[in-house]
């Protein structure tokens, strides 16, 4: 995979000179325009240095007349080691790749074909807001969903936002939820199933569940988005250096050309304040490259639609209330929660609390929990972190209490009885 680094020796003109103040009040305005937050202060430090880094790198960019710019976003803590395995790296295994429909050429260029100079389908009204996947693999389902839209907006006319939620928990045959899949087999799903469901009625929550079984019922492409200038991208055409491992699927909406140069419009899923406003204009037309800047034409794919939606169905029946969750013989949890033992002896539990959240971990101080994605649990700090290395965290959970089983047991006698 190509990772974009500069080089301290080379030559890139003049680069600002920043003094520490000024850095630690870049870095802090920053700290609360994004909302981080660290597990304590020798990580804040830790940040620190890799937000000066990256800055460094943004200011001898910056300080050469170039075709894109980069800027400070989401990532600028983060190296681009830390940021490759966090948001890009998705499983897009080729081997694997469906090959029914390959070679449709109901879109091929014909000689004799009059295209136009340039197409925004964003200014059709075919494109649907741009979104945020969050630390989820699931790139795969949001630009699979975004073309979808688009094709369905393209022929019925009407712009739905639809549920990336869908694709991460039930389409599971190839593709796998927040650890990466392929399009193809989205749209496959999508076809087998009869259709997806509604952003609205199916709403994504960025971490892999158990299929609603109650809720099931433009074109596509994949590129090598690794790079530095990739990760603190900010706005003009792309021209960086970038590879074709193909490691992030996004959705392609428009081409066009500024100042003689050729670029694709591509909607990515980081969420509106990467880039321009979420999307990235990649260089079109790149000489003696067949495969596309980042490797934009190895793998493009995109879905069709022969008629008008059927009607609606009218809304979804009610998911079926899940029973307690069972912690032993005597107490239960709510529905939808994990059972944490809070007094143990023998290795026999004499009392339990419950976790608001499925399949979560316990700690070890008998009174919080953790996010099953995040499952380390930072006693000191009340955090939680996706491993020991990474420093992402969210804060850590308070366990209720358990109820017992003989008030369910009496509540049952009294139904049979009546």
């Amino acid at each position: 995979m190509s990772i974009i680094t500069y080089d301290q020796n080379h030559d890139m003109g003049h680069t600002l000179q920043r003094s520490d103040d000024e850095l630690m009040s870049l870095y802090e305005s920053w700290l609360v325009k994004h909302g981080k937050a660290y597990n304590g202060i020798a990580e804040k430090e830790r940040r620190f240095e890799i937000f000066k880094d990256n800055l460094r790198f943004i200011d001898e960019h910056n300080s050469v007349d170039r075709e894109y710019k980069v800027g400070l976003n989401r990532f600028s803590d983060l190296t681009n080691e830390e940021y490759r395995s966090m948001f890009v790296g998705g499983k897009l295994n080729k081997k694997t790749r469906l090959m029914n429909g390959v070679n449709n050429d109901r879109y091929k260029f014909k000689a004799g074909d009059k295209l136009p100079e340039s197409i925004d389908w964003r200014e059709k009204g075919a494109v649907a807001p741009v979104k945020d996947q969050g630390q989820c693999g699931s790139c795969w389902a949001f630009s699979t969903v975004g073309a979808v839209e688009g094709i369905n907006k393209i022929v019925t006319g009407e712009l739905i936002s639809l549920s990336e939620q869908e694709l991460v928990d039930c389409d599971r045959s190839y593709n796998q939820g927040c650890n990466g899949g392929l399009m193809d087999y989205g749209f496959e799903f999508i076809k087998k199933n009869g259709g997806i469901d509604t952003e609205e009625d199916y709403p994504y929550r960025a971490r892999d569940g158990t299929c609603d079984q109650n809720r099931k019922s433009a074109r596509v492409v994949s590129i090598d988005a690794g790079g530095r200038a990739f990760q603190l991208y900010q706005s003009g055409v792309f021209t960086g250096h970038c590879g074709t491992k193909l490691d992030h699927g996004v959705v392609a909406v428009g081409y066009g050309t500024e100042n003689g140069l050729d670029y694709w419009i591509v909607k990515n899923s980081w969420g509106p304040s990467w880039g321009e406003k979420g999307y990235i204009r990649l260089q079109r037309n790149v000489a003696n490259m067949k495969t596309g800047k980042c490797g934009i034409a190895i793998e493009a794919s995109y879905p069709l639609k022969n008629g008008q939606n059927p009607p609606n169905p009218g809304p979804s029946p009610p998911t079926p209330v899940k029973p307690p969750t069972e912690c032993d013989d005597y107490y239960s949890c709510p529905e939808g929660s994990t059972c944490c033992c809070v007094y143990l002896y023998a290795n026999f539990c004499f009392g339990w609390g419950c976790c608001p959240l499925e399949s979560a971990t316990c700690c070890d101080d008998q009174s919080s929990c953790c996010p099953h994605d995040y499952p380390i649990c930072d006693l000191k700090a009340g955090t939680c972190l996706m491993s020991k290395d990474n420093p992402v965290g969210v804060k850590a959970l308070k366990r209720g209490y358990s109820k017992p089983n003989w008030v369910l047991v009496l509540g049952a006698r009294k139904n049979l009885s009546s």
